[in-house]
């Protein structure tokens, strides 16, 4: 499993791209000659080849968005879970990422998306759980939690309770 919940998670900020991809692989268990095949592929899937030798910490939230989502990716886990943390990247680097999602699926992976955006949801979800406060209210079709979410008598039902 492979999660991307929030910016910069497992990355040290004072470490450029190339030495936190090392950071990343060895935390994920993975060879040092399996991160060292990588890295060039990594770095050119995140756009970031020009930028691979300058400390994370100068990184826009983009580029630090791009890294972690080329990182999580490379490990090439069964269950990806990505947070809204996709919103900071471009519109290009955003259907990168769908086609990564969509290769995903196409193998039997799971990938779970956390969002608000409820077009997203109607479009390119098989299944869909609401939260509220941490509880499940709903499980089903995209299209009947969407609905409900967009419903202001049953958001209302769920903040009195």
């Amino acid at each position: 499993m492979a999660s991307l919940i929030e910016l910069g998670a497992g990355f040290d900020p004072e470490l450029n791209a190339v030495e936190n991809l090392y950071l990343h692989g060895s935390l994920h268990r993975k060879p040092k000659s399996h991160i060292a095949s990588r890295v060039d592929e990594i770095l050119a899937f995140a756009e970031l080849e020009s930028f691979s030798k300058t400390p994370i910490k100068y990184y826009s939230s983009g580029m630090f968005a791009r890294l972690g989502f080329a990182a999580a990716i490379d490990i090439d886990p069964d269950i990806l879970l990505v947070d809204e943390i996709l919103g900071v990247g471009d519109e290009r680097f955003f259907q990168k990422c769908q086609e990564v999602f969509y290769r995903f699926l196409g193998q039997g992976k799971t990938v779970v998306l956390v969002t608000h955006d409820m077009n997203l949801v109607e479009k390119k979800a098989n299944l869909a759980l609401l939260l509220s406060c941490g509880e499940a209210t709903y499980m089903g079709t995209p299209a009947e939690a969407v609905a409900l979410y967009r419903d202001p008598y049953y958001r209302s039902r769920l903040a009195a309770n």
